[in-house]
C-alpha cells in the first residue's frame, strides 16, 4: 500500500501501475550506488590496516587515548588526584580461529566504510523518497540528510569516546578471581566497540524521529512533557545498562546527554505543533 501510494505521487495513478518495474529498477540503482560507495571506502580502509585497527578500533585500549587523558586532567582539576586516571590495561586480546583475523579485517573495513558513507547513503534514500512528497513537504524536510548525519555522528563520537572506553575498562578489568585471566577474542572486543558506538549514533537520531512523529500528528510536546518524569527514570535505566561501571559519575555522564535529547525532542515537537496549528488557521 505504501509503495503504491509512493508510485501514485511520483507518476500519477494512471502511470504508476505500468511503471512499477521501472521504479524497482530505480531503487536498485540507488542501492547499487550506495553499496559502491561503501565498497570503495572499505577497500581504502582495508589497505590501511594499521590506521584502521591500531589507531581507531584498538584506540580505547591505549592509555594515551584522548578520553583517558581528559578525565585524568579533570580529576586533578577537581582535586581528586589521580582518581579519574586510567591505569594499565589489564586484559589481552587474542585471535582463536585460523580465519578470524582476516574475516574481522574485512568486517571492520566494511562497517567503517558504512559509517563514513552514511550521509551519502541517507542522501540516496532521500533522493528516492523525496519525489513522493509534495513541494511544500519537500521544502520543509530538505535538511533531513544534514540533520540526520550530524546527529548520527555526534552520537557515534559520544559512544566511541565516552561509552566504549568506560565499558572496556570496567569489563576488561573485572575478575571473579585472581586465578582467572582476562583474555578476550578480537571479535568480541570489536563487536563491543562497534555495537556501543553505532547504538549511540542511532539513539541520537531521537529528535529527528520525534520531528517526523510530530509531523504525522502522533506525538505532541504536551504528551512528551507529561511523560518527562518517566523519561528521567528511563534515561537512568539506559545509562545503567550502557555503562557497566557501578560508579555514579560514569552513569551521569551518559544520563545527561540522553535526557538532553529528550528535551530537544520536546522543543522540536513544540515547534512542529505550533506550525501545524498556524497552517490549520490559514
Amino acid at each position: 500500500m505504501w509503495l503504491q501510494n509512493l508510485l501514485n505521487k511520483r507518476l500519477g495513478a494512471d502511470a504508476a501501475e505500468m511503471s512499477f518495474l521501472d521504479h524497482i529498477e530505480e531503487l536498485r540503482w540507488h542501492i547499487a550506488r550506495a553499496l559502491g560507495a561503501i565498497l570503495v571506502v572499505a577497500i581504502i580502509l582495508f589497505l590501511n590496516k594499521s590506521f584502521l585497527f591500531d589507531t581507531v578500533i584498538l584506540g580505547p585500549i591505549h592509555t594515551d587515548f584522548p578520553t583517558y587523558i581528559l578525565f585524568c586532567k579533570l580529576g586533578w582539576f577537581l582535586g581528586m588526584g589521580d582518581g579519574l586516571c586510567i591505569g594499565p590495561i589489564r586484559f589481552q586480546l587474542a585471535s582463536i580461529e585460523l580465519t578470524s583475523q582476516f574475516m574481522i579485517h574485512m568486517k571492520a573495513s566494511f562497517l567503517t566504510g558504512l559509517i563514513i558513507t552514511f550521509p551519502y547513503i541517507l542522501w540516496e534514500v532521500w533522493r528516492f523518497v523525496s519525489p513522493a512528497l509534495y513541494e511544500a513537504e519537500r521544502t520543509k524536510v530538505n535538511g533531513v540528510v544534514i540533520v540526520g548525519s550530524l546527529l548520527f555522528y555526534i552520537g557515534l563520537l559520544f559512544g566511541y569516546y565516552i561509552i566504549a572506553p568506560f565499558t572496556i575498562m570496567f569489563l576488561g578489568g573485572y575478575q571473579v578471581s585472581s586465578l582467572v585471566s582476562n583474555i578476550f577474542s578480537l571479535d568480541s572486543y570489536m563487536e563491543t566497540v562497534s555495537g556501543l558506538s553505532l547504538t549511540s549514533g542511532l539513539v541520537f537520531e531521537f529528535p529527528l524521529i520525534i520531528y517526523f512523529l510530530a509531523r504525522l500528528g502522533i506525538l505532541t510536546d504536551t504528551i512528551l512533557r507529561k511523560f518527562r518524569k518517566y523519561a528521567i527514570v528511563v534515561c537512568l535505566f539506559l545509562a545503567a545498562i550502557i555503562t557497566p561501571s557501578p560508579d555514579m559519575f560514569s552513569q551521569l555522564i551518559v544520563t545527561f546527554p540522553l535526557y538532553g535529547l529528550y528535551e530537544v525532542g520536546v522543543i522540536v515537537a513544540a515547534r512542529v505543533t505550533k506550525n501545524r496549528a498556524k497552517n490549520a488557521v490559514t
